[in-house]
């Protein structure tokens, strides 16, 4: 074939069906073997997940074009999406969001990733607050994305939140997040450190949060998607990892009305010392909950009685 004197655009369609594009199929089974290499768990669904994005598509409707053939632009972007895979960060920093509870969330570097674990701890609150009489109070503690506030104010229709958090940008993706679920009207942004900011006299029917509880000596050992990735903020509670649970024992029950609860998400191994915690400021201690993994993971504790308004 003589190319000469052609131009570009007529080249590039003269060449067109000479030039081998890759399938779907080729895409995912590369892509699982670069994310493997990488040390990337379930690299496969990974793949899946980074390619369905690429091509707009339902994960699963990618099983039922494994032979269609991406365009260029969609290989450079998958490229790039799987770069930024390899090098470990969250793959719901890269697709932008995450599912939790059913409701697609806003997530950035800014906010800690919410974990499956935290959906035990919201379907928890939401049943509680859906027995309660009239429309129930919620302190959202250490708010981040605003997932729990988002889903709470969700599920349970009649209460109203509060969603503190120290850090600005945090809460500008939860206020983005309540925005885009149609709950503004009923959560208040807070910019506080700790309980500092609330204001005075209020009295919250329920507390809810997952504090920082990772020990400052063991950041460093974390996977690099926490570690790398997740806000220092959101992940140091300090040389034992207990400093907001040492907090909230001794300051949150005068945050809270007549038999109003606390319920709190806890790393591996904290339950006896959070119990004893909680049990030293004289907290009923109701339940220590197990995450999916039959672990220990959030504890309901009720109000002390003996606590003066």
């Amino acid at each position: 074939m003589n190319f000469e004197g052609n131009p570009l655009s007529t080249l590039l369609a003269t060449l067109s069906p000479y030039i081998v594009r890759v399938t779907v199929l080729e895409t995912i089974q590369r892509s699982t073997e670069y994310l493997t290499r990488k040390g990337v768990e379930s690299a496969r669904l990974n793949a899946e997940l980074l390619l369905a994005r690429v091509l707009s598509l339902p994960r699963m409707r990618l099983y039922l074009e494994f032979e269609r053939s991406l365009a260029s632009k969609e290989t450079d972007l998958m490229r790039e999406y799987v770069k930024r895979r390899g090098q470990r960060e969250p793959l719901q920093h890269i697709l932008g969001g995450t599912n939790f509870c059913g409701l697609e969330m806003l997530v950035t570097a800014r906010v800690l990733v919410p974990r499956p674990e935290t959906e035990i701890l919201a379907e928890l609150a939401w049943q509680f607050l859906n027995r309660l009489p009239g429309e129930p109070l919620v302190l959202d503690y250490g708010t981040g994305s605003g997932c729990l506030a988002v889903t709470l104010t969700r599920k349970s229709s009649r209460c109203r939140c509060v969603a503190l958090d120290v850090s600005p940008e945090a809460i500008e993706v939860a206020r983005k997040n309540a925005e885009a679920h149609l709950v503004t009207e009923r959560i208040t942004f807070c910019l506080s450190d700790r309980l500092a900011g609330l204001s005075p006299g209020t009295r919250f029917n329920l507390l809810v949060g997952n504090p920082p509880y990772v020990s400052s000596g063991e950041i460093p050992l974390l996977d690099p998607e926490v570690r790398q990735f997740d806000p220092l903020l959101a992940l140091d509670g300090g040389a034992d990892g207990l400093d907001h649970y040492r907090y909230l024992a001794e300051h949150a029950a005068e945050w809270l009305a007549d038999s109003g609860k606390m319920m709190l998400e806890f790393g591996d191994g904290q339950q006896d010392a959070i119990r004893s915690l909680l049990e030293g400021q004289n907290w009923i201690v109701e339940a220590v909950v197990n995450d999916y993994s039959q672990r220990p993971r959030i504890v309901v504790a009720r109000r002390p009685v003996s606590v003066q308004k």
